[in-house]
């Protein structure tokens, strides 16, 4: 169990560097959605899919091929630093220029004409971001959660300040959501100084024998990661390009797409639960590879993270009537989707954990396999239901295509890298959730009228939002009393 409290305090700090920023990040939506017309947030929605695509180019999976290798026994650890940090580089710097070369047409593309310094922003943002990449993993080997905490929570603060400037002090139209560009390009240059010693001693490196072995590894962890990425955006550059005109009458694609971003913001809160189990998992699993019971110690992880991951999907769905109000109305009709897109996370992180397998044994050309037929049948997905339920059809291929590829990966990992999971009670935890939003969306009306007769005639008169609160308080504290009752003996055995 000691393990497992290790990897939880791990993930606890990692949360700590994500959760901060990437919540005081998601609240700026408040304001963004008061500041742009969903046209225009739609336009920066589809320039930053972009950019999550092209990162994963950038980073060419290196930062897993640096655990990889770094990890191994007898491996010398600067030296692996040196040669990946070095292809990175070299990669970041290349593409930038072209990028940089292209800026004009590009900008026009994405329909930012005569702004051309947004890409070129862009451009830069990606370098910045790709030449820190490497000295994060090194901070996450080495168990330095705080300082990467650190960093992250103070680009973030960077960013906020420079949007709240920025967007109330000294905003002009004809700038736009340049601001949020430029915010964002200020903020991450602040990971230069801050890793300065790290790149200023770096020296380029090169091992021709030992690169093509990095290379071999790489090269399929960075396909799967696009594939991934692809999965991940796709729906939304997807919507543009096959949303049927005047599908919401009167409004634009944009303007669509604009709605389904907002909303997709939402789904930050899983997303950060899996981003900062990662951060703690991936050295965690290489580490722990050889250990005699690892498959046992691996199915625990699992069965824990599926819980805190129902618990959250409940949280958040239960309360959409008070986190509604941290969009402005015109975004409100989107809310749709966030029940679907939560569960789609969920399904993501999870095959994240069953990922493990092909990593440890060195067989990521499977991860390529599983995610290319994720990709293919999210471009199916999407080509089928945009037309018919615009951006709920995206929100159901998104969930389709994470929930295929885990069972790919459970299967195969199932022949290769047997670990005992516990399917039955993860499936019943997900049931058990989907329930108690349907009972919480379904009775939360009769339970308020009632209480508020109950209260009334002792002469109180609460707020009908305080009694749908408390309602939905309730319906998580029966989750969090069930998973309690069910799992007492589990979390009392241990696997070291």
């Amino acid at each position: 169990m000691n393990k497992i409290k290790t990897l939880a305090g791990e993930t606890a700090l990692y949360g700590l560097g994500s959760i901060i920023p990437r919540m005081l990040n998601f609240f700026l939506v408040i304001l963004h959605t008061r500041i742009f017309l969903p046209a225009d947030y739609g336009i920066y929605i589809n320039l930053y899919a972009w950019v999550a695509f092209l990162n994963v180019i950038y980073l060419f999976g290196m930062e897993t091929t640096y655990f990889r290798f770094a990890t191994r026994e007898g491996a010398d650890e600067q030296k692996v630093f040196r040669i990946t940090q070095t292809f990175v580089i070299i990669i970041s710097v290349s593409l930038s220029l072209i990028i940089l070369l292209f800026s004009i047409p590009l900008s026009q593309k994405f329909n930012v004409p005569g702004h051309a310094e947004f890409i070129a922003w862009l451009a830069i943002l990606m370098f910045v971001d790709a030449s820190v990449s490497i000295p994060f993993a090194r901070l996450r080997l080495r168990k330095k959660a705080l300082q990467f905490a650190s960093a992250k929570i103070i680009n973030v603060a960077i960013q906020v300040g420079l949007n709240l400037y920025f967007l109330l002090i000294i905003y002009t139209p004809s700038m736009g959501i340049g601001y949020l560009l430029l915010a964002n390009l200020i903020a991450n240059l602040f990971y230069l100084l801050f890793f300065s010693r790290t790149l200023i001693s770096w020296r380029p490196a090169w091992n021709k024998e030992q690169f093509s072995s990095m290379f071999k590894y790489a090269f399929p962890i960075m396909l799967t990661g696009l594939a991934g990425m692809i999965n991940e955006m796709f729906s939304r550059v997807m919507l543009v390009w096959w949303l049927p005109e005047n599908f919401y009458p009167g409004k634009s694609s944009d303007y669509a797409l604009g709605v389904f971003g907002a909303c997709y913001r939402f789904s930050v809160i899983m997303n950060l639960a899996v981003q900062a189990f990662r951060f703690a998992a991936e050295p965690f699993f290489f580490s722990h590879a050889a250990h005699k019971d690892s498959p046992f110690l691996f199915a625990k992880v699992n069965h824990y993270f599926t819980i805190l991951c129902c618990f959250i999907i409940l949280s958040v769905t239960v309360n959409l009537d008070i986190l509604k109000y941290l969009l402005a109305n015109a975004y409100w009709e989107g809310l749709g989707v966030v029940p679907i897109l939560l569960i789609a996370v969920m399904f993501l992180g999870i095959y994240y954990n069953f990922s493990a397998w092909f990593k440890l044994t060195d067989k990521t050309y499977y991860g390529t396999l599983i995610t290319a037929g994720g990709l293919v049948l999210t471009m199916l997905m999407n080509y089928l239901l945009i037309p018919i339920l615009g951006y709920m059809g995206s929100s159901w291929a998104t969930l389709i295509c994470y929930f295929s590829m885990l069972v790919a990966c459970y299967i195969l990992g199932q022949k290769y890298y047997p670990i005992p999971y516990k399917i039955t009670s993860e499936i019943g935890y997900l049931f058990l959730t989907i329930i108690l939003m349907e009972l919480s969306g379904a009775t939360s009306y009769p339970f308020m009228m009632e209480t508020y007769f109950v209260l009334s005639k002792i002469n109180l008169s609460p707020q009908p939002q305080l009694i749908f609160t408390c309602y939905h308080i309730l319906i998580m504290t029966i989750f969090l009393a069930i998973v309690y009752w069910r799992e007492r003996k589990y979390w009392q055995s241990s696997v070291d």
